[in-house]
């Protein structure tokens, strides 16, 4: 089985080295826009932190841009351009792009996989906006961002990993070289100094890229279902997680250190939640019956407007999240994005033994 996915591997990053050489050498074409567009993307698969940044983006760029949000919308059964409603179904437009656009319900949230056709689409139909986030986009050559910010999991190295399907790999190290910011996000409340330079020298090698490390904040619980009266929920009582998101490592790791795990229903990303699914949960609810039901905000959306049996409903919470700056106030991030959007530096290729004199160690 491990010969026949290494021979995949292959077949597939040679796919991928052909893609790029094609851009390179100018056989296919990377499109420029009128506007800014700030890409927020990764090299692997799996959660890295994507749409809370997006989030995060979107509230920091809006008092200077009045800003949109492109995706793929993952998942969907739909097909083509979609703006995004506060009413539609996750399963129309993708569970990133609709919790998005929940909390974000006066910007233009669109899905199209066809990133050139999406950024047309929105300049035509919604003149209004200055700038887009294109939500996943980091692989789309197609399209020339402004700024590249790349994501990267604290969690999973990316030197030790290996091209899909043998590992998770879905585009090349090399390309790390096309970043502008990088963001090593979900760090841990003991990185240290020397931490934070190792990753430097394995994802910096343009004069002017920046690192930044970021982790998840985590918020009180909220319900999932809104009822007039509610037992108290209090940090330690017992708990079951329910998830389906890329890594669910942080999720679980910061849920057991609040409360009393007792059991767990782990999906694969993105996953439908089935009639058979909420059957399971059920049982072991009623093995548990003083226990809380956890999820992520992303599960969440996928169980909106379910019809479920009352006790279930009554016992169902999400984690709401947001992403925080390790070293603190995050007004040097927030000055180098403004100033990457409004002037794009030429890359200047580093000299061995340079040193980023913005980590502080």
């Amino acid at each position: 089985m491990k010969i026949f996915a290494t021979i995949l591997s292959w077949i597939y990053r040679a796919v991928i080295v052909l893609r790029h050489k094609l851009y390179d050498w100018g056989l296919k074409k990377s499109h420029s826009f009128d506007i800014p567009v700030v890409c927020v993307g990764n090299i692997t698969v799996g959660g890295t932190g994507k749409t809370p940044t997006a989030e995060y983006l979107l509230t920091l760029l809006q008092p200077h841009y009045n800003v949109a949000i492109l995706s793929r919308g993952y998942g969907r059964r739909t097909k083509g351009y979609r703006e995004v409603q506060v009413n539609d179904k996750y399963i129309d437009v993708g569970d990133e792009p609709l919790l998005i656009k929940l909390k974000f319900p006066n910007n233009v949230i669109v899905v199209c996989e066809d990133r050139v056709m999406g950024i047309e689409r929105i300049r035509k139909e919604h003149p209004e906006v200055t700038l887009i986030v294109m939500d996943d986009g980091f692989q789309h050559r197609s399209v020339k961002a402004k700024v590249n910010i790349l994501l990267v999991d604290s969690t999973r190295p990316i030197d030790s990993d290996k091209m899909l399907p043998l590992g998770r790999l879905r585009d090349l190290p090399s390309r790390l070289s096309a970043a502008h910011i990088f963001i090593v996000t979900k760090c841990s409340d003991t990185m240290t100094p020397i931490d934070k330079r190792l990753w430097y020298n394995k994802l910096r090698s343009v004069a002017y890229q920046k690192v930044y490390f970021s982790r998840i904040k985590s918020l009180m619980i909220e319900p999932l279902f809104h009822f007039e009266e509610r037992e108290e929920v209090n940090y330690g009582q017992q708990a079951i997680l329910m998830t389906g998101i890329g890594n669910p490592r942080p999720f679980i790791q910061e849920a057991e250190t609040k409360f009393n795990v007792v059991d767990k229903l782990i999906f694969r990303d993105h996953h439908g939640f089935t009639v058979e699914d909420m059957r399971k949960l059920f049982d072991k609810l009623r093995n548990h019956p003083r226990a809380v039901i956890i999820m992520t905000e992303k599960d969440a959306v996928r169980l909106r407007g379910a019809r479920l049996p009352e006790q279930l409903m009554r016992a169902m919470y999400y984690q709401p999240i947001s992403i925080t700056f390790v070293d603190g106030p995050d007004q040097d991030f927030a000055g180098r994005l403004l100033k990457d959007i409004r002037h794009k530096e030429k890359p200047v290729k580093m000299d061995s033994g340079e040193t980023n004199d913005s980590v502080n160690i």
